[in-house]
C-alpha cells in the first residue's frame, strides 16, 4: 500500500493507492471487503473476522458516523479496500473515507469525492478503479456506470475516468468485475457489459449486452465463466460472461422461480445458487440442467409473508430476510421440493421489515432492519431453533436498507442523521 499526502488549497489529503482489490485477507493484519456480499461468489460470509464473535459483540458500540450530505443512504452498501471506505448516497453523493476514522466520532471530511446523480448500488474495486451506477443526471433517468481512481484525483472532487452507457432506465445493480469484463444490470432489462479499463473516451457504449424479459435490479455474480443475474418476471437467467461474439446475447439457460426478484441477488455455494423472490428463496443448480428452462432444486415458499434482501450462504446454512425477521435454511435442502426454515432469528422492540441483506462473519449474523437498528445474532443458536439478537446498534433513521460490511473488526453500514443527511455508521470495540 502507497500513501500519498497531496495539498489541496489549504486542505491535506492523504490518499491510498491500492495494490490490489480482491477480497479476502490483504496482509495479515487487514482484510479487504471490495464488492457487495464480500467474495466473488455473493456469499455474504466474510471467514476472516478475528476481532468480532458471539462475546466480543456485546461489547460493541458506535465508533464514529462520516457524512456524506444529502438525504440517507438507501440500498447502498460499504466496500473498504486497503484503508478507504467507499459508499453512495441516495441523492448522487459518492465519498471515500479513512477506514479508520477521523478521531472524532462525527467525520465530515472525506478523502475525495464525486457529484453523481441518484445511486441505489453499492461500489465495487478492482484494480485501483471503484466503480459505481447511478442515474445520468436530474433531468436524464438513465443508468451510467462510473469509474474512478480509487485513490482520488489530487483534488476533493473527482470526475469519472470514463462512464459507460447502460440504457435508458436506472437500476439498483451493483458493478461485478470479472477478468476484463465489468456489469451491470439494467432497469431496461439488459445486462450490459463494458471493457473493465473502458474505450479510451470519456462515454463508452456496452461492447455486449445480454437480453432478459423484463428490469433488474439484482448483481449478478459470475460462477465458472457463467454470470447469473434474477430479474423482475421471476426468472434467474445465465450467460456466458465472455459474450457470444455478436452485439445482443441471449442467455444460455434460465430458471423459471414464478417469484418476481425486486433487489435479490444470487449467491452461489457448493454449485447451488440461491436468490430470493417476492415469496420465496429458491436454489437452483449453477449448472443448468441441460435444457434452456430449468426448475429450482427446491424453494422455501411464503404466500402470506415478503422476502426481501439477498441471501448469505455460511456453515451450511442459507439466511434471508422475510418480514421482520431473519429465517435459516438448510443449504442443502430438506429432501423435498418446499421447505421449511430450520430456526428464526427474531429482533425485539419494534417489528419493521428486514430488507438489507444478512452478512456471516466469526459466528454471527448481522443485518439492518428498518427500525433503526442493526442486529446481531450468534450462529450457533441457530440448531436450537432460532433466538432473539445478542447486540444491536442504533441508527438516528429508521430507514436501514444498506447491507452490513464486517472486517477488520468494524462493522460499516449506511444510514441517515434523520432524513437530513447520508451517513456511513461504524460500530465496533472502543479502543
Amino acid at each position: 500500500m502507497i500513501v500519498i499526502v497531496v495539498f489541496v488549497g489549504t486542505a491535506l489529503l492523504a490518499m491510498v493507492v491500492p495494490t490490489s482489490a480482491g477480497s479476502g485477507r490483504d496482509t495479515a493484519d487487514t482484510v479487504n471487503w471490495p464488492h457487495f456480499r464480500f467474495d466473488e461468489k455473493h456469499t455474504g460470509y466474510q471467514p476472516f473476522e478475528t476481532t468480532l464473535d458471539s462475546k466480543t459483540i456485546q461489547s460493541a458500540g458506535f465508533l464514529w458516523y462520516d457524512y456524506l450530505g444529502g438525504e440517507l443512504v438507501d440500498m447502498s452498501s460499504a466496500a473498504v479496500v486497503d484503508g478507504i471506505a467507499y459508499i453512495g448516497e441516495f441523492d448522487g453523493n459518492f465519498a471515500a473515507y479513512s477506514a479508520d476514522g477521523c478521531g472524532s466520532d462525527d467525520c465530515q471530511d472525506f478523502l475525495w469525492a464525486a457529484e453523481l446523480t441518484t445511486i441505489y448500488d453499492s461500489p465495487t474495486v478492482a484494480n485501483g478503479i471503484v466503480y459505481i451506477g447511478s442515474q445520468t443526471d436530474f433531468n436524464d433517468g438513465s443508468l451510467k456506470l462510473n469509474a474512478f481512481a480509487a485513490s482520488g484525483c489530487g483534488q476533493q472532487i473527482c470526475s469519472p475516468l470514463w462512464r459507460g452507457d447502460a440504457g435508458p432506465v436506472s437500476s439498483a445493480s451493483s458493478p461485478v468485475v470479472w477478468k476484463r469484463w465489468v456489469f451491470i444490470g439494467g432497469g431496461d432489462g439488459n445486462l450490459y457489459a463494458f471493457k473493465a479499463a473502458g474505450c479510451g473516451k470519456a462515454l463508452c457504449k456496452p461492447k455486449w449486452k445480454g437480453q432478459m424479459g423484463q428490469a433488474t435490479e439484482s448483481t449478478p455474480v459470475v460462477y465458472k465463466g457463467t454470470l447469473l443475474i434474477g430479474n423482475t418476471d421471476g426468472k434467474r437467467y445465465a450467460f456466458n460472461a465472455a459474450g457470444c461474439g455478436a452485439k445482443i446475447c441471449a442467455p444460455l439457460w434460465s430458471a423459471d422461480t414464478h417469484n418476481a426478484n425486486y433487489n435479490s441477488s444470487p449467491a452461489v455455494a457448493n454449485g447451488i445458487v440461491y436468490v430470493a423472490g417476492s415469496h420465496a428463496l429458491s436454489a437452483i443448480d449453477a449448472n443448468g440442467c441441460g435444457a434452456k428452462t430449468c426448475d429450482p432444486l427446491w424453494q422455501a415458499v411464503d404466500n402470506n409473508l415478503y422476502f426481501d434482501g439477498s441471501p448469505a450462504v455460511a456453515n451450511g446454512y442459507a439466511f434471508i430476510g422475510v418480514e421482520s425477521q431473519v429465517n435459516v435454511y438448510d443449504a442443502k435442502g430438506c429432501g423435498k421440493k418446499v421447505c421449511n426454515p430450520i430456526a428464526i432469528l427474531s429482533g425485539s422492540g419494534m417489528q419493521d421489515a428486514v430488507i438489507s441483506s444478512p452478512t456471516v462473519a466469526n459466528g454471527v449474523v448481522y443485518v439492518g432492519r428498518n427500525s433503526g437498528e442493526l442486529l446481531a445474532w450468534p450462529v450457533s443458536c441457530v440448531k436450537t431453533g432460532g433466538c432473539y439478537e445478542i447486540w444491536k446498534g442504533v441508527l438516528d433513521d429508521p430507514l436501514v436498507t444498506s447491507s452490513p460490511t464486517v472486517v477488520n473488526g468494524k462493522i460499516y453500514i449506511g444510514g441517515s442523521d434523520h432524513g437530513f443527511g447520508g451517513r456511513l455508521y461504524v460500530f465496533g470495540l472502543s479502543q
